[in-house]
């Protein structure tokens, strides 16, 4: 300030000259006009004052010759000019001052303006025309009355010239004693070195070495006065500083808000380059594991041994407390990757969730500091105690600095019983694997309360980075190190001679008192009180002042970080672009007729198909449906009608008996088992047509097989999860009880089909029948011989067996099912007699297939001599002479398919067709959702291929993007 008071007043000095007549230049021997021409007066003026006396007679002299006359006034007009000049000068320093710092001011309003956002869209806004001019007029005439109304005192202002002159004379002295002491502290050093130079000074000097130290002390103290006065000027810049900065980001604050809310057609707020960039690093993190490109983008890695203050450094930065706290414990087990962009408001957001946290409500932030811990919590399995798996946040708020920063979990030295075996060497291999990335900036974090050789981090720091390049040291908790280490060491630490390790910049910073209740805020004023009132920073002048607090240390990392950014960005870029060029060609090799189709928009094709079908099975006939559900529900029915109602019921002997127990069994079956049975019938019914149409989309020309796995996956997970209405076996028992109410049949086609029925029953059952004996008696003469086969010894016996049983049922061809005691001693004793010895259990288990046979054999005589009994039936009904109560219960039994069936095909149609759609679909969205069972049912070099072509494809456009971007920021 004082270099430019006196080049100002020199100017204005030099300028200050002005004549009201006629002067004669010696410049080129010209007559100069200057009246009414105030720079050429300067100039003629300034060309005057060059000139000796003697020279300035002579001009006179000759001006007499000429007949140029110089009026008296002329000469008391200079003397008054130089009084003037000398009583202004202290105006003209004012002056000089105003003008140097209004220019100063006029430059930092200019790039203040520069940063302001484009407000160009309030043009719409505001008042044009007619309007507009109006109200600048109005301006303008009430700056004029109050300009008017406004007078500064006299007395006011020769004050401020006198302090002025005051404080210049201070500075001064100050100066000069200054300069004096730092001539003096020299010499002293000399005298420290050598003893002999000491003494031939002083003696020099003649200076006693009593007078000497009170001297130098006396200077020491108005050095130590300076620099207190030097640093309390610094604080107070900075307040001013930050006191504009904090005016700026409200501005920018409602101007965001403003357009955020503005309800015209706006352009949509373009992603700050932050956002950008962290997005890249998502985009990289779940690629290829095996893939290290990743690993080569700039971030901020913080490292530091455990309880270091590492995180209390980091929530510093993000200006939230933002982390769980715990005493002692380790806390952070996981690697925190936290983006911090500007923003109008403080807020968090994780990666993968849509909630925001506001950082301003205490509320929020300890939802947030639950979910952090609880997420840590979740990502280590297997009984591990940390975990790689990395946890992604978002930190805006206004002000805060853009970069990417990865809070690691402390490093330990012992562990303890509850952490895993492997933790000490888990959290040694994951520092070293992200301070490995040869564009990581490394935040080494030391604990200024411990003794340095307690430090652990700084061994591996000097490995990763030995010279230093890419380092920054962190000196925390300076406020309890100035009471317990020896500010020696504090001071070779901070000056990087402490550590064999080197670093970009050394600083120092409070994280505050060890209060966990206290705000960010409070830390924030703790720690520039420490700095302003701390007799190790100031008194003893150990660092500079831009080396300490968390507001510096957050600038000088931020600008690191976008260095780093823009010097590699490119060159991954480059990578990308080979690596996209290799894959393009192979896939052109590979497939050259096929897209590049990911597993995305593979599962979107095979969702299409799946529910074509799905559209497809609602427009299937009511004809084919109830062909299919009659064919399903014999199937499921035909079994326990002939094992526990027809056999039993024709053991009864007569045909009352007959009828009787037929009733009682088919009411008991309907009211118990039967709907049950008929809606699992029906719900196979349904699962098999679907099926079928899936079998039949892959005859399709068109058909891909890639997708097969997963309709198959699909279609069973549906299934399984589908179940029939409740309500619909309640409907169903009724159904069928009323319809087995009716015992008599009503027309001539009913009969016949009834018939029918019972014949193709009978022969399914005989040759059910037929396989049993087959197996049980061996190949018959015929395929032995073509065959070449032979039969067992147990099939010999069986045949043994089954010659004797023949012979009961041809003397008694009305046999019950069962033998008695007599004739199963008979026949055992019949093959005694031809060596053949079996018991009586080996002789039931014979009999039951060949009655069966018989049995069935007798059932489809009497179904073909009722053919032609209808008439006979309708005239005598029960009575009629041939037994006719086979073909009426199985016209019962088809009358109960029929009616079951029709009922559950409206159900198909009306109801579970589109219970089922529901179901599928909603498997489908699960599936879409879970990208491991998407990469289990779509694989195969094809789908991997694609992939990565499509990942690395649009990685590179995100690089692309940022590139651009940051080029314009430039």
């Amino acid at each position: 300030m004082l270099r430019i008071y006196q080049n100002t007043y020199r100017r204005t000095a030099k300028r200050a000259v002005v004549y009201s007549t006629k002067v004669v230049c010696c410049n080129h021997s010209t007559l100069c006009n200057i009246n009414g021409h105030p720079r050429r007066t300067q100039r003629a003026g300034a060309s005057w004052e060059r000139y000796s006396q003697n020279q300035r007679d002579g001009f006179l002299a000759h001006n007499q010759a000429k007949g140029w006359t110089i009026p008296p006034s002329r000469g008391y007009g200079m003397l008054v000019v130089r009084i003037l000049r000398g009583a202004m000068k202290l105006r003209y320093l004012v002056l000089g001052g105003a003008i140097g710092g209004g220019v100063s001011l006029s430059k930092k309003y200019e790039d203040w303006k520069d940063g302001l956002p484009d407000l160009k869209w309030l043009e719409d806004a505001l008042p044009q025309g007619e309007k507009w001019s109006q109200f600048s007029r109005k301006l303008i005439e009430v700056g004029s009355v109050v300009k008017e109304a406004i007078d500064i005192d006299p007395k006011l202002k020769q004050l401020g010239e006198d302090k002025l002159t005051e404080w210049r004379s201070w500075f001064d002295n100050r100066l000069d004693d200054a300069i004096e002491a730092a001539d003096y502290q020299g010499t002293h050093i000399v005298e420290t070195k050598d003893d002999i130079k000491a003494k031939t000074t002083v003696a020099a000097l003649g200076i006693s070495a009593d007078e000497s130290r009170k001297k130098y002390d006396k200077l020491q103290s108005q050095v130590e006065t300076l620099q207190t006065e030097i640093m309390n000027v610094q604080i107070k810049y900075q307040k001013e500083l930050e006191k504009m900065e904090k005016e700026n980001r409200e501005l920018r604050q409602q101007y965001l808000i403003l357009k955020t809310n503005k309800k015209t057609t706006a352009k949509k707020i373009k992603k700050s380059l932050i956002d950008m960039y962290s997005e890249v690093l998502d985009e990289l993190s779940g690629y290829d594991t095996g893939y290290t490109m990743a690993d080569h983008l700039p971030r901020v890695v913080v490292v530091g041994d455990q309880s270091s203050g590492k995180t209390s450094v980091l929530e510093s930065i993000a200006k939230a407390r933002i982390f769980p706290r715990g005493s002692g414990e380790m806390m952070t087990r996981a690697p925190v990757k936290v983006t911090l962009a500007e923003g109008p408001y403080h807020v968090a957001q994780f990666r993968d969730s849509d909630r925001e946290y506001d950082l301003t409500k205490e509320a929020d932030l300890s939802d947030l500091r639950r979910e952090v811990e609880f997420r840590m919590r979740a990502s280590v399995r297997g009984g591990k105690t940390v975990s790689n798996e990395v946890i992604a946040m978002t930190v805006k708020g206004p002000g805060l600095q853009r970069m990417v920063l990865v809070d690691l979990p402390g490093i330990i030295s012992t562990m303890t019983v509850d952490m895993a075996s492997d933790t000490k060497d888990s959290i040694h291999q994951m520092t070293k694997h992200y301070m490995s990335n040869p564009n990581a900036i490394i935040l080494c974090i030391q604990d200024g309360s411990v003794d340095a050789e307690r430090s652990n981090v700084t061994d591996l720091v000097m490995q990763c980075d030995p010279l230093g390049r890419r380092t920054i040291f962190v000196l925390t908790k300076v406020d309890l190190a100035e009471e317990l280490a020896d500010p020696d060491r504090i001071r070779k630490i901070l000056s990087g001679k402490l550590f064999p390790m080197k670093a970009l910049g050394y600083y120092a910073v409070v994280t505050g008192r060890g209060r966990k209740d206290d705000s960010i805020d409070a830390i924030r004023q703790y720690e520039e009180d420490f700095f302003k009132n701390s007799k190790l920073f100031h008194r003893r002048g150990v660092i500079m002042p831009h080396q300490v607090t968390s507001r510096n240390l957050s600038l000088a990392v931020s600008d690191r970080f976008w260095k780093m950014v823009r010097e590699t960005i490119e060159q991954q870029a480059d990578a990308f672009k080979a690596t996209r060029f290799n894959l393009e060609t192979e896939w052109k090799n590979n497939f050259p007729r096929l897209r590049e189709s990911g597993r995305d928009e593979l599962f979107d094709k095979a969702k299409g198909e799946i529910l074509d079908e799905v559209v497809t099975l609602s427009q299937i006939s009511a004809k084919k449906w109830e062909e299919a559900l009659n064919e399903k529900l014999w199937e499921k029915l035909s079994n326990y009608v002939f094992e526990n109602v027809y056999l039993p019921a024709a053991q009864s002997g007569s045909q009352n008996s007959f009828n009787t127990m037929v009733d009682i069994k088919l009411r008991q079956w309907a009211e118990q088992a039967l709907p049950a049975k008929s809606v699992e019938a029906g719900w196979e019914a349904l699962q098999q047509e679907f099926i079928t149409l899936m079998e039949k989309a892959k005859k399709s020309q068109d058909h891909d097989g890639i997708f097969d796995s997963l309709k198959a996956a699909v279609v069973d997970e549906a299934i399984r999860r589908h179940s029939w209405e409740d309500k619909a076996i309640d409907m169903l028992r009724v159904i069928q009880l009323n319809t087995l109410e009716d015992r008599f049949v009503h027309d001539k086609n009913e009969w016949d089909q009834a018939v029918r029925f019972l014949e193709n029953s009978v022969k399914s059952k005989l040759v059910q029948t037929d396989e049993t004996l087959s197996q049980m008696f061996g190949p018959g003469q015929i395929t032995r011989i073509t065959h070449w086969k032979s039969l067992t010894q147990d099939q010999q016996k069986r045949r043994s067996v089954k010659g004797e049983l023949d012979k009961i049922l041809k003397n008694d061809s009305k046999h019950l099912p069962t033998l008695t005691y007599d004739e199963l001693t008979t026949v055992r004793k019949n093959l005694q007699r031809e060596n053949v010895d079996v018991d009586t259990d080996y002789i039931r288990q014979t009999w039951f297939p060949v009655y069966r046979k018989h049995f069935l054999q007798q059932a489809l005589h009497r179904a073909n001599d009722c053919r032609k009994a209808y008439y006979l039936y309708s005239q005598q009904g029960a009575e009629c002479e041939i037994s006719s109560s086979d073909v009426v219960l199985f016209w019962r039994i088809q009358q109960v398919i029929k009616v079951t069936s029709n009922a559950l095909r409206q159900q198909v149609i009306n109801r579970e067709a589109r219970r089922l759609d529901k179901e599928i679909k909603a498997v489908l969205d699960e599936f879409s959702d879970d990208e491991e069972k998407k990469a289990q049912l779509l694989t195969g070099k094809r789908v991997l291929l694609a992939e990565e072509l499509i990942k690395v494809r649009h990685i590179q456009e995100k690089l692309e993007e940022f590139i651009n971007s940051l080029n314009q920021e430039k």
